[in-house]
């Protein structure tokens, strides 16, 4: 167990240290805060937009996060040798591999937490067209980022510190700061109760794409045992499509067996089943209607997506175990 704890910390410290993930975290809470500052004129549905919107940055930039990442932690390490050198001392493959996943899990959880911050700030920032943007807010959010940068330089200069991996973690520091003034602020600068006007029906929805993330980077993980960057972003941008439409395409043909009884008809819905089966539903992780006004999502229906995120989670190492076992490492 010590060896999985220092191979997944290694992993997660190496992916924190690279700069497209720095990139990946800046970018997308930026722009999640933009997006709560602009005009929609959405017939009433303009905060809904808004928060229908940041949960989209925050799955495409989790999508990016695992796919790169997973290439960085594994198929990178083959191609230079470091995972021969790690392999030759008393590792298993499997406690390499697990290793590896457990640490591009908490990036991306890191990742996550990150976007979940400003996707609540954006539902508390949102307005109507009747209404103006939160300009005091987006001083302090704006300042917090500009600051954790200017620290990372300054450790950068005068401490000879890396400048990434500081700048990632006075970057979360930062925005999670920001995130508690802004809420004890109004948008006139006066003082308030705590999360007054946040919407935290966010949290489940935010928690169901991170559960979505573990999931994508168990496939990123398994592709990245035996390809480099370029096809494992592929077929996880593949598979993230056909799994968004899964309802559209498999389901709704797995249902005609019953209307039509025909050889053939029961063959399509068979195999419309079994694919409909292997390929992950991501509808049921993006439930951005449930945060119309009026509904919630379960606390119940998350245990349960969390339920079918570790069955598919073992699926997917076993997948990923199964491709490295008989990989040439030299």
């Amino acid at each position: 167990m010590r060896r999985i704890y220092t191979i997944a910390f290694n992993a997660f410290m190496e992916l924190v240290r690279q700069p497209i993930y720095l990139l990946l975290m800046t970018t997308a809470a930026c722009f999640s805060i933009f997006l709560s500052s602009i005009y929609y004129f959405g017939f009433g549905d303009d905060q809904w937009l808004v928060k229908d919107s940041t949960l989209a940055v925050m799955f495409v930039s989790g999508l990016f996060a695992a796919a790169l990442s997973a290439s960085a932690s594994v198929a990178h390490e083959i191609r230079t040798g470091t995972a021969l050198a790690v392999l030759a001392k008393p590792v298993g493959k499997a406690q390499f591999l697990l290793g590896k996943y457990l640490g591009l899990a908490g990036a991306l959880a890191l990742l996550t937490y990150v976007n979940s911050l400003c996707s609540l700030l954006a539902s508390r920032m949102a307005f109507d067209v009747y209404g103006s943007p939160d300009t005091v807010a987006l001083k302090i959010f704006y300042g917090a980022v500009v600051l954790a940068f200017a620290l990372g330089g300054l450790t950068n200069y005068f401490g000879r510190r890396p400048f990434v991996p500081d700048a990632v973690m006075y970057l979360v520091a930062m925005i999670t700061l920001a995130f508690v003034i802004i809420n004890f602020v109004d948008k006139d600068g006066n003082f308030q109760n705590f999360g007054k006007n946040v919407d935290w029906r966010v949290v489940p929805a935010g928690i169901l794409i991170m559960l979505a993330l573990f999931l994508l980077a168990a496939i990123a993980l398994a592709c990245s045992t035996r390809l480099e960057m370029i096809p494992t972003m592929a077929i996880c941008t593949a598979v993230f499509l056909v799994g968004i439409m899964s309802d559209y395409l498999f389901g709704r043909v797995a249902d005609e067996k019953v209307m039509n009884p025909g050889f053939w008809h029961t063959m399509g819905a068979w195999i419309s089943s079994t694919l409909y089966t292997i390929v992950p539903n991501w509808q049921l992780f993006w439930l951005s209607d449930a945060l119309e006004k009026g509904r919630t999502i379960p606390w119940s229906y998350v245990g349960k997506a969390m339920g079918y995120v570790l069955a598919y989670l073992g699926a997917a190492l076993a997948l990923a175990m199964l491709l490295f076992e008989d990989r040439e490492l030299s």
